[in-house]
């Protein structure tokens, strides 16, 4: 039986390789359900999502976010998507690629989502994923912080954390920090 597999394998690489065609590499169910995803991406205007690598590579991208209210209104945040083979019953691993000042993103990037981490089942999506990164510049949550300092500020003097999210968007300190210019 294992036998008749292997020659039944040989036979159709043959038969690829007398049509001149390469070798078709086999998907993951992973790189299948995320093309799904994919194609049925329904993103607000204001987030848009990009391929670095060229779109034969389909488990790595990026999307960008320009929320048009709250605090980070008219700042352009940048996350990149790394998908696992074994998607969606793993939930991609998500970084902010552009350094911001806020409670539930840290300095170094690393996103405090609960459907990212507690909360994912494999019936969520890429979409569902957006939506929820969306939603925290739109409604910052700062029981729920990576970056302490900013939900404290947050939570304690909401206008002391309006002007410190203007001045790290323009490019500047906030205490000993310096943020890049996003807006």
């Amino acid at each position: 039986m294992i036998r008749l597999f292997k020659v039944k394998e040989k036979q159709r690489e043959l038969a690829e390789n007398a049509s001149g065609g390469a070798p078709v590499k086999k998907q993951s169910a992973g790189e299948l359900r995320l093309h799904k995803d994919i194609s049925e991406l329904n993103l607000p205007k204001s987030c848009n999502i990009q391929f670095p690598n060229g779109k034969d590579d389909l488990m790595n991208f990026e999307v960008s976010i320009r929320p048009d209210e709250g605090y980070y209104a008219s700042g352009t945040f940048l996350f990149s998507f790394q998908v696992s083979p074994i998607y969606p019953h793993e939930a991609p691993k998500v970084k902010c690629k552009t350094k911001v000042y806020h409670p539930n993103i840290d300095l170094e990037g690393n996103v405090c989502l609960n459907i990212l981490r507690e909360d994912w089942k494999p019936v969520l999506n890429i979409n569902t994923i957006i939506y929820g990164l969306y939603h925290l510049f739109t409604e910052p949550n700062y029981e729920d912080p990576l970056n302490h300092d900013a939900a404290a500020v947050l939570r304690d003097n909401p206008k002391m954390f309006e002007s410190n999210v203007r001045r790290a968007m323009a490019g500047g300190y906030v205490g000993q920090t310096y943020f890049p210019r996003c807006m």
